[in-house]
């Protein structure tokens, strides 16, 4: 088996709700061309922001790019493991038999946003990937573009993998363990099933779906929130437009689509109150630069 190509930022492929238009122009070569014309002194400062504007897309279309291909490739890695029968394939309500009855370790690969909100009793916690709290030259510009898309309305943070995840796990359970492997969704625990099985674990489970997928009653859960509401967040959390939420809202009736109904409509009111009020601050200052 080939080592892992990590880190992946796995969760932005995978939970982004943003449809992303890619050319085959390269944008590098345009950035390029660009920055290799003379610029006469009336210019520079206009054509020092458009080589920055032309910058970061070239960057952003680049990156996403790579994580594409990265991620195809992954998953194709992954299949196989599944397929070859080197990683069993659980249930999320096969996991909480198999943790009730069978006293089976449960480990955790989810980031911290996630796992504290909710957690499987007795389970073990070690993030492949977690909240990069760097602020640093390198990763303040990630977060950025991490923001911008669409970050803001997801509430998903930018993570960062955990160069001591295989030590700390190794530390943890020896590698003839049968050991339940677990995250949000299902991606980020087929790679760290991908990363324990290179590493010498033969008896790995990975949690189909993940726990997001998982009913009330199949595990014995901890924490404020649902499971499901876990990898949840940002603006759409607020709003109450998660799939999540919806199916939530069918179940609770009206009672609970009116808490949501009430926050977009203080949203609408905010927005129309900072418009007004805009438009007021633009009146005042053209009657002073008219005097």
């Amino acid at each position: 088996m080939g080592a892992v190509s990590l880190p992946i930022n796995i969760v932005s492929l995978t939970n982004s709700n943003s449809n992303s238009n890619f050319t085959s122009l390269s944008a590098t070569s345009h950035y390029t061309s660009l920055s290799s014309l003379q610029l006469s002194p009336s210019l520079t400062a206009t054509t020092t922001l458009s080589l920055s504007v032309v910058r970061v897309q070239a960057d952003s279309e680049d990156y996403e790019l790579k994580q594409m291909r990265d991620m195809a490739a992954a998953r194709k890695r992954w299949e196989a493991l599944i397929r070859d029968g080197k990683v069993k394939v659980l249930t999320p309500r096969e996991a909480g038999y198999a943790v009730q009855l069978s006293n089976k370790p449960f480990l955790d690969v989810r980031p911290s946003n996630e796992h504290n909100k909710a957690w499987v009793r007795g389970s073990t916690w070690i993030p492949i990937f977690d909240v990069d709290k760097r602020l640093d030259a390198g990763s303040i510009p990630r977060k950025v573009m991490n923001f911008v898309m669409g970050g803001w309305w997801s509430g998903l943070p930018t993570l960062s993998y955990d160069s001591q995840f295989l030590a700390k796990v190794e530390e943890k359970f020896p590698k003839d363990t049968e050991l339940i492997v677990a995250c949000q969704k299902g991606l980020r625990s087929l790679a760290a099933c991908e990363l324990l099985y290179n590493a010498g674990y033969q008896n790995l489970f990975w949690v189909q779906g993940g726990l997001e997928a998982a009913d009330d009653e199949d595990l014995i859960v901890e924490g404020p929130m649902p499971l499901k509401f876990a990898g949840i967040g940002g603006v759409s959390e607020f709003l109450g437009w998660t799939d999540q939420q919806r199916a939530a809202a069918a179940k609770e009736g009206w009672g609970y689509r009116l808490v949501f109904s009430a926050r977009l409509l203080g949203v609408f009111l905010a927005v129309d109150a900072l418009y007004l009020g805009a438009q007021q601050i633009g009146r005042y200052i053209q009657d002073i630069r008219s005097h």
